[in-house]
C-alpha cells in the first residue's frame, strides 16, 4: 500500500496516513508514501485536545488556527461561548476553521456575548430550549457549560447549574462547571455533580478546591480539569492537590483574548507548568489526548489505526525554563516542548498570523511593547528576500 504521508523515525514509532486516517503504526514501516517526513529524534503524539477554549464570537473569543499550527492543538473544545441564541455564529467558526471545534453549549442562551453575568436572569437558562438545541445539533454539541461564580449567577446561586444538569441528564451528555468566586459555596456546587461531569479551573487560587467535598466528588467520578485562564490556576494549589492525590484529570488552557498573551500563552506552555509540578511527561501527554477524548467522546486522542490523522510533532528540549501562573507565582519546568509540525486529517497546518487583541483586552504596557516588537520582527523578516542569487535558478532561460 502506498501511504499519503509517513512520519518516519519518531518516538514512539512510525505513523502512516492514508485517506485522512492513521493507516499503520510501528517501527520500520515501509518507506512507501507520497510524502515521507523524517521526524527522527522528535516526539510524535496524537493531535492535542484542549478541553476548555473560547473561539466563538463574543467578548472572549479568539481565532484558533493562528495558534493551532505552532502548538499541536488540533481539537479546540469551545466551552460555553455560545448558547441557544448564539450557536449559529459558533457553528460558522467550526465550519471554517482548519481545526476541529466541538462545543459545550452554555446553559445561558446568550452565551458569552459579554464578560460575565449571563446567568443572572434565569429566563436565559431555558431548559427546554437548551434540550432542543442539543438534539438539533448533536454532531456539534458534546456537553453543557455552566459558569458558577458570584458575578455570573448573582443571587441565583446554583440554580443555573441545576438547570444545566437537567439538560445534561435529558440529553445524556456531561456538564462542565466553572468555579471561582463565592457565593455559592464550592461544596454546594460539587455536591450536585454526577460521574463524568467536569470541574474546570480545578487548581484555582480563588476557589482553592482542596477540601473534603473535592475528594468526595472525585471518588464518585467527577473529573477535574485544569482550565488555566486569566485567573484560574495557582501553582501552590496544584502542588497541594497532587500531594493529596487530587491532581487534574485533564489539562486545558481556557485560552481566550485575555489569557492568550499571558499568563496562559498556549497549551504546550500550560503542559510545562504541570511538568514543573512534578507530573511525568507521559502522563501529561495523556491528559491532553486520550483523557479529554474519553471525557467528551471525541474522535482522536490515540495513535491507533483508523483514528483521525490528527498528529503533532514536538522537539523535547532538556532545558529548564521559568513559568508563571495566574498570580505571578513562578516555577521551573525541566523540559521545553517545541511543536515543529501539526496535522489535521493528515494535512499540515500552514502558518497563520493571529489578529490583534480586541480593544477590551486588558494588556500591560510590557505586553503591548512585546506585541509591537513581534510585529516589527515579522515585517522585517518578510521584507527581506528569502534567498540571494545563489539560491535561485533561471526559470526562463534566454535564447542564445
Amino acid at each position: 500500500m502506498t501511504y499519503d504521508l509517513l512520519l518516519a523515525g519518531g518516538e514512539p514509532f512510525d505513523v502512516a496516513v492514508a485517506g485522512g486516517v492513521i493507516a499503520a503504526t510501528g517501527p520500520g514501516l515501509p518507506r512507501d508514501a507520497r510524502q515521507i517526513v523524517d521526524v527522527s529524534g522528535r516526539l510524535v503524539t496524537p493531535g492535542l485536545i484542549d478541553l476548555h477554549t473560547h473561539v466563538g464570537p463574543g467578548y472572549w473569543g479568539i481565532a484558533p488556527d493562528p495558534v493551532a499550527w505552532h502548538t499541536g492543538v488540533t481539537t479546540w473544545v469551545d466551552a460555553g461561548s455560545a448558547g441557544a441564541y448564539t450557536l449559529d455564529g459558533l457553528r460558522h467558526v467550526a465550519a471554517t476553521a482548519a481545526v476541529r471545534v466541538p462545543v459545550l453549549l452554555n446553559i445561558a442562551a446568550l452565551g458569552l456575548a459579554g464578560r460575565t453575568g449571563e446567568s443572572r436572569d434565569l429566563s436565559n437558562c431555558d431548559v427546554p430550549l437548551a434540550v432542543d438545541t442539543v438534539q438539533a445539533n448533536r454532531e456539534l454539541i458534546r456537553g453543557i457549560k455552566v459558569r458558577v461564580d458570584r458575578d455570573t449567577v448573582g443571587r441565583n446561586g446554583v440554580e443555573p447549574l441545576r438547570r444545566g444538569l437537567d439538560v445534561g441528564a435529558a440529553c445524556d451528555i456531561p456538564v462542565m462547571v466553572h468555579i471561582g468566586t463565592t457565593p455559592p459555596a464550592l461544596d454546594e456546587v460539587l455536591d450536585l455533580l454526577r460521574p463524568g461531569d467536569i470541574v474546570t479551573h480545578s487548581a484555582s487560587g480563588i476557589a482553592s478546591p482542596l477540601g473534603a467535598g473535592v475528594r468526595a466528588a472525585v471518588d464518585r467520578g467527577v473529573l477535574l480539569d485544569l482550565g488555566h485562564g486569566s485567573g484560574g490556576f495557582a501553582f501552590d494549589v496544584l502542588e497541594r492537590q497532587l500531594d493529596l492525590g487530587l491532581g487534574p484529570h485533564t489539562i486545558s488552557t481556557d485560552l481566550h483574548c485575555r489569557s492568550q498573551y499571558g499568563p496562559v500563552f498556549d497549551l504546550p506552555t500550560t503542559m510545562a507548568k504541570v511538568l514543573a509540578a512534578g507530573v511525568p511527561l507521559a502522563e501529561v501527554i495523556e491528559m491532553v489526548t486520550a483523557r479529554p477524548a474519553r471525557a467528551l467522546g471525541l474522535p482522536g486522542g490515540a495513535l491507533e489505526v483508523g483514528a483521525p490523522a490528527d498528529l503533532a510533532v514536538f522537539e523535547v528540549r532538556n532545558e529548564e525554563h521559568r513559568l508563571v501562573d495566574s498570580h505571578r507565582q513562578t516555577r521551573v519546568s525541566p523540559v521545553r516542548l517545541i511543536n515543529v509540525a501539526t496535522y489535521v486529517g493528515g494535512s499540515l497546518l500552514p502558518p497563520a498570523w493571529p489578529a490583534a487583541p480586541p480593544p477590551w483586552s486588558p494588556l500591560t504596557a510590557a505586553q503591548r511593547d512585546a506585541l509591537a516588537r513581534r510585529e516589527s520582527a515579522l515585517r522585517d523578516l518578510l521584507n527581506t528576500p528569502i534567498v540571494d542569487a545563489t539560491g535561485l535558478e533561471e526559470q526562463f532561460p534566454r535564447t542564445p
